[in-house]
């Protein structure tokens, strides 16, 4: 079994822009809807992959990208993109790494961001 021990880097500087840009209650509010889009997109293209859909997985991941880059989660972003472009050439088993590669930089950027955001940035 392979271990998966990526360190999920988050961009501290666009939160602070949003916080800049918004202000504490507007930022909050965009970081909180767009967790909870990203929760429930990452759910959203595991189950299409499950069911065998993958041209809505593929769109679903690619919704993640633009989610993901506004609140500063470019890793997050990048594999997202990753499984977009493995779905576009039909590379199956690229598919499953990725996908699961996506979910678990997934769990662990949200996980990440809920401690920035504790720490009131």
């Amino acid at each position: 079994m392979l271990k998966q021990e990526e360190v999920v880097r988050l961009n501290p500087d666009r939160l602070e822009e949003l916080y800049s840009q918004l202000g504490e209650a507007g930022a909050e509010d965009v970081v909180c809807r767009a967790l909870e889009e990203l929760a429930a997109r990452l759910s959203q293209t595991e189950r299409c992959y499950r069911e065998g859909r993958l041209a809505d997985m593929r769109k679903s991941a690619r919704s993640l990208v633009a989610i993901a880059d506004q609140i500063g989660m470019h890793m997050l972003s990048r594999v997202a993109a990753d499984v977009a472009g493995c779905a576009d050439r039909c590379d199956l088993v690229a598919v499953a790494a990725t996908l699961s590669r996506l979910l678990h930089i997934g769990e662990r950027s949200l996980s990440e961001i809920w401690d920035l955001q504790g720490m009131n940035i």
